[in-house]
């Protein structure tokens, strides 16, 4: 290779090099800004750290976490606060970029709206419904807290419980969660929350079907059909007797 040819090569990569740092948002910018950040277009280095990549020591300076959603970054009231936002004050870190990206480029670098429920504390994770409004589905009308007991942090879908599938909720059962759940406690349940079901009752109808051990009562009990019982796994009327007792083999 000539030292001519050398020289336009080691001129060419010095060129590069110093528009990288001085037109970075034309070298190296993957893609526009959010509306929020057009006026930092130009001043790459406001965010960035040289060879850093994004710091979020640096998003602080602008926007002060108690100030996010009551103030704007230049400290100005904001009219209508936020409602959704105070959060951000009960982080135990604060790691801006974990959760945000403000380029838009043909592939962003983060999934938009994507959080980290891990950066909160203990407490306020357990408080869902703050910051997410519940479903208006039949179901969850009658829940108050407790998400985590179906729902994961990463992902709302798919849930982990079908209720269906432990006892339907049909005819009189169609009841308010506390009903059967003493204190939004989905992992426990009891059959005694009603007028019609008392510890005396139950235990004389069971013990006058030769049922002794009638503590879970979904393990026979499916739904409200009093048909429609299970037994060991059997439907009613395999391996008990006509009126749901168990047979004399028993």
């Amino acid at each position: 290779m000539s030292r001519l040819l050398k020289f336009i090569l080691a001129a060419n990569l010095l060129v590069l090099a110093v528009l990288v740092f001085v037109y970075p948002n034309l070298m190296v910018g993957p893609g526009k800004l959010i509306p929020g950040h057009k006026q930092l277009e130009t001043d790459c280095f406001a965010c960035h750290s040289k060879f850093g990549g994004a710091e979020s020591a640096r998003c602080v300076t602008c926007h002060k976490p108690e100030q996010i959603g009551r103030m704007t970054s230049a400290g100005l009231p904001i009219v209508k606060p936020l409602t959704s936002t105070p959060f951000h004050q009960q982080l135990l870190s604060q790691d801006c970029v974990a959760c945000h990206s403000d380029h838009a480029g043909v592939k962003r670098y983060r999934q938009p709206g994507l959080f980290d429920h891990n950066l909160l504390n203990t407490t306020t994770r357990t408080q869902c419904q703050t910051c997410h409004k519940s479903p208006a589905d039949a179901l969850h009308q009658k829940i108050t807290g407790n998400c985590s007991q179906c729902h994961s942090l990463q992902k709302w879908t798919p849930a982990t419980f079908d209720h269906g599938k432990s006892f339907a909720l049909d005819r009189d059962h169609n009841a308010s969660c506390a009903t059967c759940h003493p204190r939004n406690d989905y992992s426990r349940y009891t059959c005694y929350g009603c007028h019609e079901h008392s510890l005396a009752s139950i235990r004389g109808e069971h013990i006058e079907e030769g049922i002794r051990d009638f503590d879970n009562c979904v393990e026979c009990h499916r739904n409200a059909d009093e048909h429609d019982i299970r037994w060991n796994g059997q439907s009613r009327g395999e391996g008990r007797s006509e009126h749901g007792g168990r047979g004399d083999d028993d």
